[in-house]
């Protein structure tokens, strides 16, 4: 894909990023989760080369850049086929949240840890009953004495079993107004109280899904993160990220789609030439690439804008391109198995499970719809009918 739009160093890292996916490759996150596992190695060597910290400050490991070096790093993964996504979670919302509000011993106590993988964390907001709503979070922190005690329950939090600690997004009660606001608090994972179920999915990814409970979980003072006044500046400081690297995602995936698409639209012949000489296959997966392309364009636009601290601007494009990359990514993908025929849903090629996969990109963070609602309100100013 076109990267006349990068700086000398984007196009380095991305090629070296690349470079590593292809030493992986599906065939090896299809090996890791047919055996259950996690993609630990891979995990580990993007985070000895410094991958996984790069938008995190230098003077608590990280590489000192931004979310759009960390997209760069997620987008090549997913077009070799192995993408990490604990990217989007523990370096992407967590990291990011931590370093902008953390405490500085919280800081120092987790930024380390998250630049050079050695330490996980996950994110806890979507609860049963709140779906994409994130003012019906029935979740509650109490002060009691000096301590926090959290009760609630969260829903499709990726990664739980591996991550050290899950930032989980609370509502406290304004001793003013007695209205609930949402604050962040780290809940370690052996925390008392702090209870896990795995989620069985339809989905082959090496990132298990949990349902969360907390009872009466007791935290000292210092698990909150940020001031407790900061509310939604604080929780959107770890969404928009969480946007673009879902677009990242997506686009990665797409990208991996459309180029077995390719390679084998040009090698497969039933006639006289291959079936990509022929429009009705040759067309589509150029849509799909110039689909792609576009997608890519808005997300440049939302880490630009985010990385240079222009928060509202980053919000309205950072769900425009987490909108343009799912919306590109299953059309790339649907294409591409239909490109294959038969093929397409073999497990030799591989492609089948993407069709799943690819949903994801259109469900969650937050649906299409809701994004849809988002532009028709803040971008259009048109009335709201909830």
């Amino acid at each position: 894909m076109s990267t006349v739009l990068e700086t000398e160093e984007h196009q380095a890292l991305r090629a070296a990023v690349a470079a590593l996916g292809k030493r992986y490759g599906r065939a090896y996150l299809t090996r890791v989760v047919g055996a259950g596992g996690h993609l630990d190695e891979l995990w580990t060597e993007a985070a000895k080369l410094g991958y996984l910290g790069v938008n995190l400050p230098e003077e608590y490991g990280g590489g000192g850049g931004g979310i759009c070096e960390l997209s760069i790093v997620l987008e090549e993964l997913g077009a070799a086929g192995s993408p990490l996504l604990m990217m989007v979670v523990s370096p992407a919302i967590c990291g990011t949240v931590l370093a902008r509000f953390g405490t500085e011993e919280q800081k120092r106590a987790w930024l380390p840890g998250l630049a050079d993988g050695s330490r996980t964390m996950a994110f806890g907001i979507t609860e049963p009953d709140a779906g994409s709503n994130s003012h019906r979070i029935t979740t509650t922190a109490r002060k009691d004495g000096g301590d926090w005690i959290l009760n609630g329950r969260k829903v499709f939090i990726s990664g739980v079993d591996i991550a050290d600690a899950t930032l989980i997004v609370g509502r406290t009660q304004d001793a003013r107004s007695g209205r609930l606001k949402p604050c962040l608090f780290i809940v370690p994972r052996e925390t008392p109280g702090f209870g896990r179920s795995h989620i069985p999915m339809e989905l082959a990814a090496a990132e298990k899904q949990f349902e969360l409970t907390l009872e009466d979980v007791r935290l000292p003072a210092d698990a909150l993160v940020g001031d407790e006044d900061a509310g939604l500046l604080q929780l959107f400081a770890g969404l928009n990220p969480e946007r673009i690297m879902t677009a990242a995602f997506a686009l990665g995936m797409g990208r991996y789609a459309l180029d077995r698409a390719v390679d084998y639209a040009r090698t497969r012949q039933v006639w006289k030439e291959p079936i990509g000489a022929h429009q009705a296959v040759a067309h589509p997966l150029a849509q799909a690439h110039i689909e792609l392309e576009l997608a890519r364009l808005m997300m440049q636009k939302a880490a630009h804008l985010y990385d240079t601290g222009d928060d509202l601007a980053a919000g309205e494009a950072a769900n425009m391109a987490k909108y343009a990359a799912g919306e590109a990514c299953v059309r790339a993908v649907d294409q591409a198995v239909h490109t294959l025929g038969g093929n397409g849903l073999t497990q030799e090629y591989g492609l089948a499970s993407l069709i799943t996969a690819a949903r994801v990109a259109r469900i969650a963070p937050v649906s299409r719809e809701m994004i849809l609602n988002f532009v028709s309100h803040q971008t259009l100013g048109l009335p709201k009918s909830y």
